[in-house]
């Protein structure tokens, strides 16, 4: 199975509203950049990080665009978004962008998030 299913996890736990199915997919050290010049560290961090963003109730589309690994456990993903929902003032709103996300093997061959960056690239908001 390529690196890609991280991916597919990942739009299965944020489309069902699943902190904890987001969370178990990080190291407990990880980084996520949850907004551009903010960074949330560690699972507490980023726990806070994902409610904040699921309280909209939002839905994404999630396409991997590349995957690569390297021979001693790090990988390196690409991910190209599209968020779209109503924002707490009940517009609707879709957002779309570019990921770029830093994998490292754990001992049983799974894959966890050590850095994840959703805000690489965001070429067209609209609201």
């Amino acid at each position: 199975m390529g690196l890609e299913y991280m991916h597919r996890k990942f739009e299965a736990a944020f489309n069902a509203g699943d902190v904890g199915g987001l969370l178990a997919l990080y190291e407990s050290n990880a980084v996520l950049v949850a907004v551009p010049g903010h960074l949330a560290r560690g699972k507490d961090a980023i726990r806070a990080a994902y409610q904040q963003i699921l309280a909209i109730r939002p839905t994404m589309r999630l396409e991997t665009m590349a995957a690569f690994q390297t021979d001693d456990g790090l990988a390196l993903t690409h991910g190209k978004w599209q968020l779209t929902g109503k924002g707490p003032d009940g517009q609707p709103f879709q957002r779309s962008g570019i990921s770029a996300e830093v994998l490292r093997q754990q001992a049983d061959g799974s894959w966890l998030y050590i850095l994840d960056n959703p805000n690489v690239e965001q070429p067209g908001r609209t609201r």
